[in-house]
């Protein structure tokens, strides 16, 4: 293309905006050349581990989160598009075979926390940090309300609890996150479950009314028909992102809080050995593409594997 009709669609870009061309043209003239440091906001991006100790490790756990919290957002940015726009199948597996690389970063990386951190040095200033904890993610929130209907997020407790034909205020108040900080007993919710829901609950409550049909899994339900290929993609995302991550970050929680046998307490005070683990839970995003065994056996990897 010549530079004139560069120029020529520039002009016209803006004239259908009803702006002026050679005023925008006149600013090219003064903008400076992007560099990477600038675009990627690298001095900003750096500049954000704050430590709440001086043990140098702990570095190292909040940029993993931080590492994390970016991941998460790659999924939710694919989702959300999914969610908005009309269904194409080529795109979803597309979309699909995205999410599924993004969630495999999401597994493998529990090494950095793993290894990564000096085991006394973790366990000591682990303990400024209370009570914040992982549970408080947001963005884990808002990926389960966008791929799947809220009555896929009440565990077997809560399903005994909740009345019929629930409106969406009445699935929060027994979706199955809820129980890691809220005693059903005595009424009392942990400082960690109280603050999240003061600042995001309504939030979650929004987005499931605007989701609500529209859900990943609804808009799957509502096709006369889809491939094994995306059947395919999909198990490998419900398995990966409910299955296989929780797993190894359980893994993770053992080696620093149970190792020796300690049993130390989640520092937002859940239990977190049920909390973790797929079998207590039992999230599935997509339950109608899983057989009743596999869904019987949900957490053991290697019958979702082999069935």
């Amino acid at each position: 293309m010549s530079i004139n009709n560069i120029i020529g669609e520039i002009e016209e870009k803006y004239l259908q905006l009803g702006e002026n061309p050679e005023t925008y043209l006149k600013g090219l003239l003064q903008t400076k050349p992007i560099n990477y440091w600038d675009y990627i906001q690298v001095d900003t991006l750096l500049s954000l581990q704050k430590t709440r100790t001086d043990f140098k490790d702990e570095v190292i756990f909040v940029m993993y989160h931080q590492v994390t919290e970016l991941i998460l957002k790659m999924v939710l940015h694919e989702i959300r598009q999914m969610v908005d726009e009309e269904f194409d199948e080529e795109v979803w597996i597309e979309k699909f075979n995205r999410l599924n690389r993004y969630t495999s970063m999401l597994i493998t990386s529990f090494d950095v926390m793993k290894y990564g951190m000096n085991y006394d040095d973790y366990n000591t200033f682990r303990s400024t940090l209370t009570p914040a904890s992982g549970f408080q993610s947001a963005q884990f929130r808002f990926i389960e309300i966008c791929c799947t209907q809220l009555q896929n997020l009440i565990n077997e407790q809560g399903r005994e609890r909740i009345g019929e034909n629930p409106g969406t205020e009445e699935y929060f108040e027994h979706i199955y996150w809820k129980d890691a900080g809220y005693n059903r007993k005595t009424g009392k919710k942990s400082l960690t479950l109280r603050q999240f829901e003061e600042k995001y609950l309504n939030d979650f409550i929004a987005q499931a009314k605007k989701v609500k049909g529209n859900t990943l899994e609804e808009k799957i339900l509502g096709q006369p028909h889809i491939s094994e290929k995306l059947v395919e993609k999909m198990k490998e995302f419900d398995r990966f992102y409910n299955v296989e991550w929780p797993l190894v970050h359980l893994e993770t929680a053992r080696h620093y809080l149970d190792s020796k046998g300690e049993n130390k307490a989640a520092t937002g005070g859940s239990e977190w050995k049920k909390y973790l683990h797929p079998q207590f839970q039992q999230r599935k995003f997509f339950p109608s593409l899983w057989t009743e065994e596999e869904r019987t056996n949900w957490g053991n990897k290697q019958v979702l594997k082999h069935t």
